[in-house]
């Protein structure tokens, strides 16, 4: 089969990890489409609205010359991209919940201009705005994904792999998050991989090194749930393990679809709506991986 990267399917970590979670999750999250929209869903947490304005706080430092990203406070940076996340958008039930989000956010980037490590260093900026390359031409298949940050060695000209962490669960020994950056890092750009990290930002000053993935390995694990993916889209069977009843990482999306949720927001590709959801409930988003 020729390539074709508008029938291809594409494949990324976030969509990996729904698929060996539920297959109907990966469906409802990747696959379907409200047919009065034509577009996705997404339902957005106080937990994702964290994460995503501190990563987008983040991302706009790397677009900067490494002398001039901390000319400008990250804080007020924040306070301005905030603004997207506020009340309802967000997810928050009430000024509470929001401001406990968003002190937690500010504390991460205080914690970023008082100890900056490899922000401060040179880095490395991959051109594709969402980095991806053909894991399979044959099977027309796509490794997508966005790397949160590549510092730059100039003594060995190589590069090190750095995930930023805005959740309070470390990452699990057997996730595949570095194994598919180490390959999009390796086919998106030119030098060498020999390091690899995560920035637990909430609690930590330094870096926690993680083991660099065997690219060999990696490949042949990663294509392997690229093919059971695209089989399952090819025979549309899409089953949740717990049945009809459904799982904690289904369950929230039929909601969505049973017209329980709450429109907050819309772009060109998802509607975004949110679920009420009590203080308790907030607990257990709060400890999402971000």
């Amino acid at each position: 089969m020729a390539k074709d990267k508008y029938t291809a399917i594409w494949i990324s970590h976030t969509s990996i990890s729904d698929y060996l979670k539920c297959p109907r999750a990966y469906y409802l999250k990747n696959v379907y489409k409200d047919s009065s929209t034509g577009h996705k869903i997404q339902i957005m947490t106080p937990s994702l609205a964290l994460g995503q304005a501190v990563h987008e706080v983040i991302e706009s430092l790397s677009n900067l010359p490494t002398k001039t990203r901390m000319e400008e406070s990250l804080v007020l940076k924040y306070d301005k991209i905030w603004e997207k996340f506020s009340g309802k958008k967000g997810g928050f039930i009430n000024l509470e919940e929001e401001h406990k989000f968003k002190e937690r956010g500010k504390i991460m980037l205080r914690r970023i201009m008082d100890t900056p490590g490899p922000i401060a260093k040179l880095a490395v900026k991959i051109q594709q705005e969402l980095p991806h390359y053909w894991i399979s031409e044959d099977e027309n298949i796509v490794l997508c994904g966005k790397v949160d940050w590549l510092e730059y060695d100039q003594e060995s000209d190589s590069v090190h792999i750095i995930d930023f962490k805005t959740g309070k669960k470390k990452e699990d020994d057997d996730s595949l998050q570095l194994p598919i950056y180490h390959l999009l890092v390796h086919h998106c750009q030119k030098r060498p991989v020999t390091k690899a990290s995560y920035w637990y930002l909430e609690t930590d000053n330094n870096l926690t090194e993680k083991k660099l993935p065997d690219l060999k390995e990696a490949h042949l694990k990663i294509i392997e749930i690229g093919r059971r993916i695209k089989l399952a889209r090819k025979l549309e069977k899409f089953d949740c393990p717990e049945g009809r009843e459904g799982c904690i990482h289904c369950l929230s999306m039929e909601k969505i679809i049973k017209g329980e949720g709450i429109f907050v927001d819309s772009n060109s590709q998802r509607d975004v709506y949110i679920l009420p959801h009590t203080e308790a409930e907030t607990e257990v988003l709060d400890s999402i991986i971000l």
